[in-house]
């Protein structure tokens, strides 16, 4: 018995073995539902999610076509209430798929994707951090209660700088348990634009947001818009992020609705809004910065140190024939000025 164990246990880890080398050899295409289901099937995923062009409410009809006559959408009559969803499976909205957003003008660029309410492994984060840097046009990508570990963002926020487009995340109702997520707002992130509403963000963690969006020596350059609304934040952690924001100047739009912030709190955020005397530590921080941008700005300007080098290179010129005959012309006086000086002096002596 313990030898067949031991078979099926040999056999097992073979089996995940290859598929994990068939899995990292596959090249991608750039084409999401085409690399995402051959990338499950190579790691042996038995239920995959679809993925589907997110659904929207149909357009107003025109005068030749109504909405009754779509073959996609249609309004059910049930006895409980009325349905716009698609009647080729009323329990396909409930199964685990990925809605994607594609452009205007092509089809084929997936823009935006939507996953909602199913939960997302370590497996399955593997599967994106292949597919979606591939998606060349990819700009956002939003995870609404996926079951999100402190593990799994840290394997999401590896791959997100090979993502070059994409510049807005959203992780609302993801709660961890070390609140990592200052991890998405590090000096080297790209983002724009990220939202964590709902996610049980206490003081802790916004002690740690804080410190992402700015210190004496790092600071976040990139973010414009943060949604920490529906979190636990109180005044101590909305005084943390008003230390975060003294010395960031690139975050434009910040929401705390819906937190536990007081007066004190509120003062605090208000005085980082306005003009503000620096400390000791900031001057001091501040003038190194600008001694150390110095050399930098001569190296970027190299016309000026050019001519200030010629200057000082330049050989001593010697004045010209025609330049020493003009100042002999003008240096000897006239014969009548040199007659009146003569006469002037012999007047004197007379005298």
């Amino acid at each position: 018995m313990g030898k067949k164990e031991k078979g099926a246990k040999e056999k097992g880890t073979a089996s995940s073995e290859e598929e994990q080398k068939s899995s990292e050899e596959y090249q991608c295409t750039g084409n999401l539902e085409q690399d995402f289901t051959e990338l499950c099937v190579r790691l042996g995923l038995i239920e995959i999610p679809r993925v589907v062009p997110r659904l929207r409410p149909p357009s107003t009809p025109s005068l030749d076509k109504t909405i009754h006559e779509d073959s996609e959408w249609s309004f059910h009559s049930d006895k409980d209430s009325l349905s716009p969803f698609p009647t080729k499976d009323r329990f396909s909205y409930f199964k685990p798929c990925i809605h994607i957003e594609t452009d205007s003008e092509d089809s084929k660029a997936v823009r935006e994707v939507f996953i909602r309410g199913w939960k997302i492994d370590e497996k399955m984060m593997g599967v994106f951090s292949k597919c979606l840097p591939a998606v060349t046009s990819l700009h956002g990508v939003h995870l609404w209660n996926v079951g999100l570990t402190d593990d799994t963002l840290t394997s999401f926020v590896t791959f997100l700088p090979r993502c070059t487009a994409l510049k807005m995340i959203v992780l609302d109702g993801n709660p961890l348990p070390r609140q990592s997520y200052y991890k998405l707002l590090s000096e080297e992130s790209l983002l724009s634009h990220v939202s964590l509403r709902n996610n049980n963000i206490d003081d802790e963690g916004a002690k740690l947001i804080g410190r992402a969006l700015s210190t004496l020596k790092t600071g976040n350059r990139n973010l414009v818009s943060l949604n920490l609304s529906y979190n636990h934040i109180s005044d101590q952690g909305a005084t943390y992020i008003s230390e975060g924001l003294r010395l960031n100047r690139s975050l434009l739009s910040l929401s705390l609705a819906h937190n536990r912030i007081g007066d004190q709190g509120a003062i605090k955020l208000a005085e980082v809004l306005g003009p503000f005397a620096l400390t000791h530590e900031e001057i001091v921080e501040r003038r190194r910065l600008l001694l150390e941008k110095e050399p930098i700005e001569r190296q970027r300007s190299p016309s000026t140190s050019r001519k200030s080098e010629s200057k000082g290179d330049r050989p001593v010129s010697h004045p010209s024939s025609t330049a020493i005959d003009k100042v002999d012309k003008t240096a000897k006086p006239s014969k009548s000025a040199s007659k009146k000086k003569r006469k002037v002096s012999g007047i004197s002596k007379k005298g």
